[in-house]
């Protein structure tokens, strides 16, 4: 019988997948820490609706700033030194931050600027990050990989941290983000210890202008149909996804009546079911195409719209997240697994940059739009909304979701072997 260990990272994929898992999960601890501890630290500064608020989007902006540059910069240097620096730029802001909450004299406008500056180190550590599974195991393992980096994100950073968080600055401001920076600290020493990783190959010694090299990105995207048509799938659905999620605090506690307590069951429920989902992910890659794994999860999306538009009891809601969690990890391990395959290894940081940007960028346009739909036409309208543009889009992209399927069986990654062996 396999040991534990086999069966989270097999031995077949090679010792450096197995340093890469662990600096992701550990870094995902203290994020998950933070997911609590910084809008508890934010609110106990100011009352303000704006300034809250303005923390929120301050997770969103430095990906909209400095995505795409990110993303070209991955392309051109040792990716894994990338994480690292960009992970200890994330540890001494943190330490500072904790410094001005020792000594008292820490205030919003110093929150604020120490959360611009975490999430500018966060999209480079993020971008880079991505790059590195394909140039680590091969690519029909791309799937268990995936898998297991997003289990990581669901039980450190969505279920495990945010108490922990909570727990924490209940006793002492400052002791949440202690403990990040020993978790992403941590996940600095655990990547280096990864055998050196490949400079991604590129056609001169010359390094061009940034913009130069995000336009090739662009233009390699925008001539591939079938990563275009998924990274514009992501776009779209994550803008019909944001319009009722920015309001979902309002629809739990002023339309379904479920209470502070409540609307923190819906995300612990979605936890679960993603949790869930990683236990049943190998079978499904075994047993079910990816092409029908697509639709089926798109299909439930659209349902799980109307099913919201449609209840008023909040066990129904809590069932209805339970699913989602389950699977809207299935979507993000597939579309990330199948992107990984179609994209050559020279273009892995700008394309995943301009998929980051699409992500954040619909949210933001979707939660605008939300808001608007939401006060105009109450607290259903943006579940409504999302029903209507999701189904629409689902029936666009039935055929070429196969397209796009099909198009990783005929596509030979360059560069995409093991990079270091079990001995």
């Amino acid at each position: 019988m396999p040991s534990l260990g086999e069966l989270v990272a097999p031995r077949r994929m090679g010792r450096d997948f197995r340093w890469l898992l662990a600096s992701s999960w550990t870094s995902n601890v203290g994020d998950g820490v933070a997911l609590a501890a910084a809008p508890l630290l934010i609110a106990s500064m100011t009352s303000s609706p704006i300034l809250v608020a303005a923390g929120a989007i301050l997770q969103f902006l430095p990906w909209l700033l400095f995505g795409l540059h990110a993303g070209a910069i991955a392309d051109r240097f040792d990716r894994r030194r990338l994480v690292m620096f960009a992970n200890a730029a994330r540890a001494v802001v943190l330490a500072g931050l904790c410094v001005f909450l020792v000594t008292g004299s820490a205030n919003i406008w110093i929150v604020l600027a120490v959360a611009f500056l975490y999430g500018t180190a966060e999209v480079f550590v993020d971008t880079a990050g991505s790059t590195l599974l394909p140039m680590l195991v091969k690519p029909d393992d791309l799937g268990v990989g995936n898998a297991r980096l997003q289990a990581g994100y669901l039980v450190a950073n969505q279920f495990a941290g945010p108490p922990l968080g909570a727990f924490l600055f209940a006793a002492g401001t400052a002791w949440p983000f202690l403990l990040e920076i020993v978790c992403v600290s941590l996940a600095v020493v655990l990547i280096s210890r990864m055998a050196r990783t490949p400079v991604p190959p590129r056609a001169t010694d010359t390094h061009p202008p940034v913009h130069t090299d995000i336009a090739e990105g662009l233009r390699w995207l925008w001539r591939n149909p079938p990563v275009r048509m998924l990274v514009l799938i992501i776009l779209v659905f994550n803008v019909t996804w944001a319009a009722p999620w920015g309001v979902l605090v309002l629809y739990a506690t002023e339309h379904l009546h479920m209470g502070a307590v409540g609307f923190g069951a819906l995300t612990t429920a979605s936890a679960v079911g993603g949790l869930l989902a990683t236990v049943s992910f190998g079978w499904l890659e075994r047993h079910v195409s990816f092409a029908t794994l697509m639709r089926v999860v798109l299909s439930l999306e659209v349902l799980m719209h109307l099913s919201f538009a449609l209840t008023t009891v909040g066990w129904v809601a809590l069932v209805i997240m339970f699913v989602f969690g389950a699977y809207a990890f299935v979507w993000g391990t597939i579309s990330t697994t199948v992107r990984q395959r179609l994209v050559p290894a020279e273009l892995q940081g700008r394309v995943a940059s301009v998929n980051m940007v699409g992500v954040f960028g619909g949210m933001v346009i979707g939660q605008a739009l939300g808001g608007v739909i939401a006060q105009i036409w109450g607290l259903t309208a943006p579940w409504w909304f999302a029903f209507a543009g999701a189904a629409l889009t689902l029936v666009f992209v039935w055929k070429p979701i196969s397209q796009i399927v099909s198009a990783t069986q005929s596509n030979e990654p360059q560069s995409n072997e093991p990079q270091s062996k079990e001995p």
